[in-house]
């Protein structure tokens, strides 16, 4: 556990000897400015010249520069003047120092940079309003013992400094007025800069800047209209080299070095660090990546070994053989694919099809399957043991509550004209007001806190529906948008393929020795409708993002989690249907209902001439391993150089007149300045990223075991673009809070439970293992069980003669060896009696039986996966022992140590007050309950 700054000693400030901090005017246990830092701010020199401009400090070099505003004059900008000044004075009147630096000392010689600094004082009553915890004792606990054979590990592991960058203690929510309870060596590096900023940021928010309209308030407003161009806190050096400050901590100099390099692949992640520099919620995102990546090691070896199992088994393929044998499949006429421009064709030309498919379509497809169901819970529950541990560390335990109440978006407090009481507390809101203490209305350090009591801003429930209804309009309209492109796209394949057959017919391609086999009418249309789908779906998210946020502002969510949990949804359904969709539509729907010749079925009808789709004799799960392949693979290709490569010519462009500068007249926030901002819903697009991959691994990894291997190598990589991004080509982010990854925990234990079903009917439908183990049990010829014959078995007969003029093919369409004299019947894939049969054409007896086994097979699998899944979850507790145990202890020692404290209180009051109350003597005895006792008696 690592939990800020302080002394490494067991001893408190209970023990300590209270002396002032300085001499003045107390407030609350601590007086509003100390003299150390009076007496630097006096005497520090301001000779801007002698400065490093990459220093992160004021021109005094004594107070931080925690926040940036930047902003531009404009020829017709007197409002914007306007705002800025009320914002400055406002920001000012809340206790926070500002200093500006001029155009003229910027890189381009018009932008304007307003730095500001938090004074102790405010931060010390932020860090009460927001219930930061801070250390009160050193961890007693011992350290757990080494892992055995730990040393095998040393070459995955960081220096020490790296990974725990801060001691371990116990810690409490920060209270202003018990301020000698906690251990403070330095007020300055008590709070870390992560959490000095998003004070900062807070504040930013919720300051009005307009006299005239107190609802005109925050930096976001300040943003959008124009008045200030941007507002970021600073990285504390370049991410190259150390800062020349030594009182610098050079962290992002650090990540890059251990973290952010691409040669640091097969290291493990410097979480703390990471949390320390950029925030828990950020933190917990790469914790959760890390985690994921390592868990897709172990399901990426189980999914190569069963690929391999494939190729190890490739000769025992016996319907391949008889597929690409010249007297049998080189013999077997089947019937036209499509109307008209389709001729007849030999079932041998699928040879090639056929032994890729069994490639993922054999006995190692259905242990896979029922592995993922499994490793899926394992990886959730492991996940939340993880998580539990990451809480307690990182000071997150009883984080919720506090979010819940204390983190309004400055929006929804804007927006919600209506008031009303608390209906859960009972108690109004209260907001703090800072007023300068000097009446000459000059601003000091030395400011006083005036508590304010409003009601709470609330949405009337007849808005809410409304406004709800209108949203979940919004996204169901979206969804149907999506349906028909997916429609649009199968009425292309299905136009297509005829066009394609006829042209390929006569095709020089067949002719080439390695590929020309495979390119097939089949395999043109699927890639090029493969590829036409992935287009359409990177449209259709580009457009639907901006339309999503929009509708969940018009939400005016209450708070930043609910906001994100909003939008999650949002988002997550309309990427579920738009990724997924053409992949359900191969798996469940192509090839289903076809109808035979003579009676097919028809998309939009007869007349619309677009004939339902078939599998070919090998099945359609070839066709579904390739949407598969585009979709997932084009997705993390596209997304790896939208994340990387475009921030970085962004960067370069923005850049390209400051590179050739001197580090002295290209200051820090300049350089911070040209870097791209990291927007505030950044984070939930990288969870969509992750969260749509693992849909991809688990929902259909029943067709391609290698999905699990592909995602990992792209996460071995995303892990170090996303931490190249973040420390290299972003704008430090405000640091944020969360104490789990949110809504997304819920989309995935969905998609966990949805994953064990769609494979199960992957593997009975779409896959041919249960036609052909019905056939090795119940239907092959002797007495020994083989698979000679089953290709024959479980293709139909029909007569030629009884294909309607409509259907059959035009005169040319028909292959040269086809002769009408001599080949009377053609063959096609179902279960169905031949013509002249009592019943011609209707389903066969192992029809029924195939249809049984696969509802058996899809029942048994659920089941079994199903019953191992909940006894893993029973088995497996959330929390980890030894943390609960810490949580306990901790708890315990909050206890004990405020109750010593304020009994020490007690007694100081007590002594203080002698002369006037009647003297009494006490027993002196150690610090045990029984001094309340004995104290209350003698205040009686």
């Amino acid at each position: 556990m690592n939990r800020g700054s302080g002394k490494s000693s067991d001893e408190t400030l209970i023990e300590m000897n209270r002396t002032a901090w300085s001499s003045g005017e107390e407030n609350n246990g601590f007086h509003t400015s100390s003299d150390k830092e009076s007496f630097q701010l006096e005497n520090a020199a301001v000779d801007k010249q002698q400065q490093s401009k990459d220093a992160v400090y004021f021109r005094d070099g004594v107070r931080r520069i925690d926040f940036v505003l930047s902003y531009i004059d404009d020829k017709d900008g007197e409002k914007k003047q306007d705002r800025r000044k009320e914002f400055e004075t406002n920001l000012q009147k809340a206790g926070l120092d500002l200093e500006t630096e001029d155009k003229s000392e910027s890189e381009d010689g018009k932008t304007y940079f307003l730095k500001i600094h938090v004074p102790w004082e405010v931060l010390a009553t932020y860090a009460d309003v927001l219930k930061i915890k801070v250390p009160f004792k050193a961890n007693d606990i011992p350290a757990k013992k080494e892992v055995p054979m730990g040393w095998l590990f040393t070459p995955y592991r960081l220096p020490d400094h790296v990974m725990n960058p801060e001691p371990d203690y116990f810690t409490y929510t920060f209270d202003k007025s018990k301020i000698d309870f906690f251990l403070i060596e330095d007020k300055e590096t008590l709070f870390p800069p992560s959490t000095r900023n998003r004070i900062v940021y807070y504040v930013l928010s919720r300051i009005p800047y307009s006299k005239d309209d107190k609802d005109k308030k925050g930096i976001k407003r300040l943003l959008n209209n124009g008045t200030y161009t941007s507002a970021f806190p600073l990285h504390d050096c370049r991410y190259w080299a150390k800062s020349r400050d030594s009182n610098c901590e050079s962290e992002r100099y650090s990540l890059y070095k251990h973290w952010a390099r691409f040669s640091r692949f097969y290291k493990e992640q410097p979480l703390n660090l990471i949390r320390k520099y950029y925030g828990e919620k950020i933190g917990i995102y790469f914790a959760w990546l890390g985690f994921y990546t390592e868990m897709l090691s172990y399901a990426a070896v189980v999914g190569l070994l069963c690929f391999i199992y494939g190729v190890a088994t490739f000769d025992n393929n016996v319907w391949s053989k008889e597929i690409c044998n010249e007297t049998i499949g080189g013999q077997i006429v089947m019937c036209p694919l499509c109307d008209k421009k389709c001729g007849y064709w030999k079932l041998s030309t699928t040879c090639s099809s056929s032994w890729q498919s069994y490639l993922f379509d054999n006995t190692a497809t259905v242990f896979f399957a029922i592995f993922m169901g499994i490793w899926v819970t394992l990886f959730l529950e492991f996940w939340k043991r993880r998580q539990a541990r990451l809480e307690y560390e990182w000071d997150l335990v009883d984080y919720e509550e506090e979010q819940q109440q204390l983190q309004l978006r400055p929006e929804y407090e804007i927006k919600c004209t209506s008031r009303r009481l608390n209906n859960v507390t009972q108690e109004q809101e209260w907001v703090l007001d800072q007023t300068p203490a000097d009446k000459a209305g000059r601003f000091i350090l030395c400011w006083t806190t005036v508590v304010l009591w409003e009601m709470e801003p609330y949405l009337p429930l007849t808005s809410k529906c409304a406004r709800s209804m209108l949203s979940g309009a919004t996204v169901l309209f979206w969804i149907s948008l999506i349906i028909a492109s997916i429609i649009g796209v199968i009425a292309y394949r299905l136009a297509v393929f005829a066009a394609f057959a006829s042209i390929m017919k006569d095709s020089p391609t067949n002719k080439l020795d390695v590929v020309g086999s495979l390119i097939t009418p089949q395999f043109a249309t699927s890639v090029t409708a493969s590829c036409i789908n992935f287009v359409i779906i990177m449209i259709l998210n580009f457009l639907y993002e901006r339309v999503a946020i929009k509708i969940t502002d018009m939400e005016v969510p209450k708070t930043h989690v609910e906001y994100e949990n909003k939008l999650t949804v949002k988002m997550f359904l309309f990427q579920f249907v738009n990724y997924y969709s053409s992949c359900f539509y191969v798996a469940f729907f192509k090839g289903k209902f076809v109808g035979y010749p003579g009676n097919y079925a028809y998309m939009f009808g007869e007349w619309s001439g677009l004939r339902n789709e078939e599998c070919e004799p090998g099945g359609c799960l070839i066709e579904l391993t390739t949407q598969l392949v585009i979709v997932m693979v084009g997705k993390q290709v596209w997304g790896n150089i939208q994340e990387a490569l475009v921030p970085w010519l962004r960067n370069w462009w923005v850049s390209r007149s400051a590179r050739n500068h001197p580090e002295s007249l290209y200051s820090r926030w300049e350089q911070d300045h040209d870097l791209q901002t990291f927007s505030q819903l950044g984070l939930f697009y990288e969870y969509l990223e992750m969260v749509i991959q693992f849909g991809f691994i688990t929902l259909f990894v029943a067709s391609f075991p290698l999905a699990p291997l592909l995602a990992l190598m792209n996460n071995i990589l995303e892990v170090r673009v996303d931490a190249w991004k973040f420390t290299t080509q972003f704008r430090r982010p405000v640091a944020a809070k969360a104490h789990s990854i949110g809504a997304w925990e819920e989309i995935l234990n969905m998609i966990a439970v949805f994953s064990v079903v769609t494979n199960a009917f992957i593997v009975s439908f779409t896959s041919d293992m249960i036609p052909r183990l019905v056939y090795l049990y119940a239907y092959s010829p002797g007495t020994e069980l083989t698979m000679a014959g089953y290709i024959n078995n479980s293709l139909s007969i029909f007569n030629i003669s009884g294909i309607p003029v409509e259907n059959r093919p035009e005169d040319g369409e028909n292959p040269d060896w086809y002769d009408s004299t001599n080949i009377t019947t053609c063959r096609y894939r179902d279960y169905r009696y031949p013509s002249g049969h009592e019943k011609q054409y209707s389903h066969t007896m192992q029809f029924w039986h195939i249809l049984a086994a696969k509802l058996a097979f899809i029942i048994i699998m659920e089941h079994v996966v199903f019953v191992v899944k909940f006894f893993v979850a029973w088995l497996i507790p959330d929390v980890p022992s030894d943390v609960k145990a810490r949580v306990k202890r901790e708890r315990y020692l909050i206890q004990e140590y405020l109750h010593d404290y304020e009994l020490e209180k007690l007694k100081i009051q007590l002594s203080q007050n002698a002369q006037s109350i009647d003297q009494c003597t006490c027993p002196t005895t150690g610090s045990t309950p029984m001094k309340v006792e004995m104290l209350s008696d003698c205040l009686s």
